[in-house]
């Protein structure tokens, strides 16, 4: 299976978003697009993590970037979870790991001693054009989001468009 590379196209998948809808990864082209993977809906860091891109969701829009969490919860806890915190962005359904392992964020993890496989809460932003311009790893939720809006003003400046 292709993975995703920085500083190359991102191969492209068709997935099941929120809102019924049908994304093709090809389809995002013309924005910046931010896809930030978490683990679990509706759990602590989870739901801060939405939360904050939620609250700068505008801040997001005037960089003309659309925002779409992904994990491997079906639809309908993704349909809840989104409700009941008035997410302004889609969620993306991946049960069967598609684009978790086309982004590579699939890791062991361990709870209670338990080892398990599971998603990394990392975030990638594409350009425009679809490339892969920054991934994030191991994300920890405080201040991450304004990590990611930076990161996006530093790709539009006029010296960072040359570097492409």
């Amino acid at each position: 299976m292709k993975k995703a590379v920085p500083g190359k196209p991102v191969p492209d998948a068709e997935l099941q978003t929120t809102g019924g809808k049908t994304l093709r990864l090809h389809d995002l082209k013309g924005q910046y697009t931010v896809l930030y993977f978490y683990p679990k809906d509706d759990t602590p860091g989870c739901t801060l993590e939405g939360q904050d891109f939620r609250d700068q969701h505008a801040r997001f829009r005037k960089l003309k970037a659309a925002i779409y969490g992904v994990s491997r919860d079906s639809l309908a806890s993704h349909e809840k979870f989104k409700a009941k915190f008035k997410f302004p962005f889609e969620l993306i359904s991946d049960p069967d790991e598609k684009l978790c392992r086309l982004f590579d964020v699939i890791r062991e993890k361990s709870l209670y001693g338990k080892k398990y496989m599971g998603v990394d809460r990392s975030t990638f932003i594409l350009d425009q054009d679809g490339v892969l311009r920054k991934e994030f790893r191991g994300v920890k939720v405080k201040g991450h989001v304004d990590e990611v809006l930076e990161e996006i003003r530093q790709l539009q400046t006029p010296s960072s468009k040359k570097a492409k």
